[in-house]
């Protein structure tokens, strides 16, 4: 493929991890915590970045020292900050996180800043410099500006003609109890998506089906996007074109699944921003799974680290790799 290099622009939650270092213990059990920086639509961002491409982040954080030092982390990746608000009113979100013994985590939210950004604060924004606008927050479909805010840059993302891509971030802790209204927030979006991505769980649900096969056969007829189901060890389905492709997955012993998925999707939005326009719209079923392939393998990277984004310093050299 010809070499290219389009402006990624990713938005919704930036939040610190208090990431609990006790491991195998329940939040209620843990007594150590370490500070570490994220947010999905972040996470992706610093992934995007680490790999050399251009990318700014829109989000909003407070102002105080969790803040500041999302707004450091960002800066030294490399990430474009200034659609990075800063919130003086109300303080920057946080996210406890249990990591189990198999390497699976469980959140606690104590909401803040993130849920504030404003249509406004969106609305000033020149998509002119930017190729891809990617959605990928796990909070914006709930209630508040933030929700407003991500829907409307969808509605000018689509009306500037920009490539889309989704990625919905369920979180059970967040939506159990509003399930069919995610559900239909997922389906404003998955229509006018370029590509979206979702985890097998995710699919099932969104999709309503009992199956991941059948949850694909629902997206090739519903959506027109291509799309990417992970499935952890099981590798990845891959929808294009009509029809679905298995890309095995990275064999690896996972250390820490925080922030897999949001590099499966910095790699591959990596990959497609080296593209032009009319590459990526005409890219072949194996061009897709070709980047597919290299998005497992950062993804199974990153498990390999305690904290999305001390992988993410590492793709940069690893990545592309043999």
């Amino acid at each position: 493929m010809e070499k290219h290099m389009e402006k990624v622009l990713c938005i919704g939650e930036a939040l610190i991890d208090m990431i609990c270092t006790d491991k195998g213990k329940a939040l209620s059990e843990g007594e150590n915590f370490l500070k570490k920086a994220g947010g999905a639509p972040t996470n992706v961002a610093a992934a995007v970045a680490a790999l050399g491409g251009q990318v700014d982040l829109v989000a909003k954080v407070g102002a105080d020292p969790f803040g500041t030092h999302l707004v450091s982390v960002m800066q030294d990746f490399g990430v474009g900050i200034q659609f990075l608000v800063r919130d003086e009113r109300h303080f920057t979100t946080l996210a406890f996180v249990s990591l189990m013994l198999n390497g699976e985590r469980d959140f606690y939210f104590n909401r803040g800043a993130d849920g504030y950004l404003s249509t406004d604060e969106v609305d000033i924004l020149d998509l002119d410099g930017y190729g891809i606008v990617h959605f990928g927050s796990a909070t914006a479909f709930l209630p508040g500006p933030l929700q407003q805010a991500y829907t409307h840059l969808l509605h000018k993302a689509r009306t500037h003609n920009r490539f889309i891509s989704f990625d919905p971030n369920y979180r059970e802790l967040l939506f159990g109890h509003q399930q069919p209204d995610f559900i239909k927030r997922c389906w404003q979006f998955i229509p006018h998506c370029n590509f979206f991505k979702v985890s097998d769980d995710e699919a099932m649900l969104i999709a309503e089906k009992p199956t991941v096969q059948a949850a694909a056969e629902h997206f090739l007829k519903h959506s027109s996007a291509s799309f990417a189901i992970t499935m952890g060890a099981e590798g990845t389905l891959l929808g294009v074109h009509g029809n679905t492709h298995l890309v095995p997955s990275i064999k690896i012993n996972p250390i820490d699944t925080t922030g897999a998925g949001d590099a499966f999707v910095g790699a591959l939005l990596y990959q497609l921003s080296q593209l032009a326009p009319a590459q990526r719209a005409t890219c072949s079923a194996v061009q897709w799974q070709a980047m597919v392939a290299l998005a497992n393998k950062a993804g199974a990277r990153t498990c390999q680290h305690l904290g999305a984004m001390e992988a993410f310093k590492q793709l940069n050299h690893s990545i592309f790799d043999t």
